[in-house]
């Protein structure tokens, strides 16, 4: 919110800190970048995942605090800290209440670190965003660094991965992609096993009996060649199950 004021002047050289007195108060301008529309239904999303979203920013405590509740970051009894604030905690007062803190505000890029460290600690994988120079330390410290495309070239180079679209969903939605490829990746490396399990029993039992070989080299990789290939394909192409992003 800002305010407007004006008031005349007889003179036409340098103003001074004089001239600043005895305004005429015009009224008062609001302004407001509103969250994406689709940043409620991502946040709702990461919570069902088992993901803690944590707001660490530049802007006031109120003011943080109030977007943080409006997009679902933060619940009625979660806290916010600011920078000065945390400098005041010991490393195990801010354990005993980390995952209760969900706004950090006004907050240098040593806080940013620590908070990461905090995380690491309690044995949680970190993804940390950011767009500057003082958010490059963090981005390094994190598990996964996250760097917005539009940002500087320092927190690019320092990051693990760069957001072409600087958009929270998209977030999200790579977590989720990287979900249903690990377990697809599970699925085919189960069928695998299951399908030469077989192979590899009937080959021990016979070496124990002493009985002939029951298969033939050219059986083994025909074998190989179809229960290995395009079935082990298609269950890695497989699309997600409903529940690939549901926390377990």
């Amino acid at each position: 919110v800002l305010a407007m004021a004006y008031k005349p002047l007889s003179h036409d050289g340098d103003l001074s800190f004089d001239d600043e007195n005895e305004l005429i108060f015009v009224g008062l301008l609001a302004m407001i970048d509103p969250p994406r529309e689709e940043v409620f239904a991502a946040v709702e999303a990461a919570k069902g995942a088992g993901i803690k979203t944590v707001m660490i920013t530049g802007d006031h405590k109120t003011t943080a605090q109030a977007i943080a509740k409006d997009i679902g970051i933060a619940e009625a009894d979660d806290l916010a800290l600011t920078g000065n604030e945390l400098d005041n905690l010991s490393d195990h007062e801010l354990d005993s209440i980390l995952e209760k803190v969900s706004v950090y505000a006004r907050v240098s890029p040593e806080n940013k670190i620590r908070i990461v460290r905090a995380w690491q600690r309690k044995g949680h994988v970190s993804a940390m965003t950011g767009d500057g120079v003082n958010d490059a330390p963090a981005l390094k410290q994190a598990d996964i660094g996250i760097a917005m495309g539009s940002g500087t070239d320092v927190a690019k180079d320092a990051a693990a991965m760069v957001l072409t679209d600087d958009n929270f969903v998209s977030i999200i939605k790579a977590v989720e992609v990287g979900r249903n490829v690990f377990a697809n990746i599970k699925k085919a490396v189960a069928y695998l096993f299951a399908g030469n399990l077989g192979a590899i029993i009937a080959i021990i039992f016979a070496l124990i009996m002493d009985w002939a070989n029951p298969f033939t080299a050219i059986q083994l990789l025909f074998i190989n060649l179809v229960n290995d290939s395009f079935p082990a394909i298609a269950l890695g192409m497989e699309k997600g199950e409903p529940d690939v992003f549901v926390a377990r």
